[in-house]
Parts: structure tokens; C-alpha cells; sequence
């Protein structure tokens, strides 16, 4: 049975989807439709950790969560969660670390891009080889926000 609930983050309402078990989807503003409300119960590990994240005390999630996506998602998902708090990598270096020849970094984005797990597994620390804010599914700005809140950019930047 799936359950849902939308919680209060200072990047909006956060959906978030599971199986009473597993986080499957954690999503912002702009990326899915959230329902009007639902149960926080089966969430509340995810809330306590997300709190304690946006309240700069965690560093790192311990969440247990859906595995999803096709074998190469998974493998680039994978790497994604290597990403240490507080730093940024490129998708280039990212590709390198994969084995991937340049003509798949748009396929390296197209999987970053499809990461239905937004925040706890750090997609937003992924950025251009100039330092440029690519997209995020939960919007640039919010990129730029959460890359600030975790000390690797300035917020002076944006």
C-alpha cells in the first residue's frame, strides 16, 4: 500500500511516497502533483533526518529507500550518493568516474534528471564544468539554495 504526505521544508512543501516500509519518491514544489494531505506516520524517521538536515545537523542520510530505475539510473544514482555534503562535482568528472566516453554525459543528465529520491540522494551537488547551475527538477533556485545551506557555494553567488 502506498502512503504519502507533504511536509513544511524551507524549500516548500516536500512530497514524500513510500511503501510503509521504504522512501520511494521525495519530490519538490514543480516536480509532482502532491495530494492535499496524507499520513506523516510511516514517515517519520524521513522527517526527523530532514528536519535535522535543514536544521544544519545532518550531514548524511540514513534512509532506507525503494531501489528504482534501469541499470544504468541505478549505477549513476549510485555515484551520486558518494557526492560528500558540503561539495560539488561535474557531470564530466561524474561521467569519468563511470567510464562514460563524452557522448553520454547526456545520457549521465537524463538519469541524474530522472532521480526520484530529490535531497537524500544529492543530485543538487552535480553542477557544470564552469560552475554553472544545470538543472534541477526542483529548480535552479533551490539548487542553489540547498548548495549554499551545505557551505559549498556562497550565498552571496545568487
Amino acid at each position: 500500500m502506498t502512503s504519502y504526505t507533504t511536509i513544511a521544508s524551507p524549500l516548500g512543501d516536500l512530497l514524500l511516497v513510500g511503501d510503509g516500509t521504504v522512501l520511494t519518491s521525495l519530490s519538490m514544489p514543480g516536480r509532482t502533483k502532491a495530494p492535499a494531505a496524507g499520513d506523516p506516520g510511516p514517515f517519520a524517521e524521513v522527517i526527523r533526518q530532514l528536519d535535522a538536515y535543514f536544521a544544519g545537523v545532518l550531514t548524511e542520510f540514513d534512509i532506507p529507500f525503494a531501489e528504482s530505475g534501469t541499470d544504468f539510473q541505478r549505477r549513476v544514482w549510485h555515484e551520486l550518493d558518494q557526492i560528500p555534503y558540503g561539495t560539488t562535482t561535474t557531470y564530466g568528472a561524474l561521467a569519468a568516474q563511470l567510464g562514460l566516453p563524452r557522448d553520454r554525459i547526456q545520457a549521465l543528465g537524463a538519469a541524474i534528471g530522472a532521480n526520484p529520491l530529490l535531497l537524500v540522494r544529492p543530485c543538487h551537488r552535480v553542477i557544470g564544468a564552469d560552475g554553472s547551475m544545470r538543472g534541477y527538477a526542483g529548480g535552479v533556485e533551490r539548487k542553489m539554495w540547498l548548495l549554499a545551506h551545505e557551505g559549498a557555494m556562497q550565498p552571496a553567488l545568487f
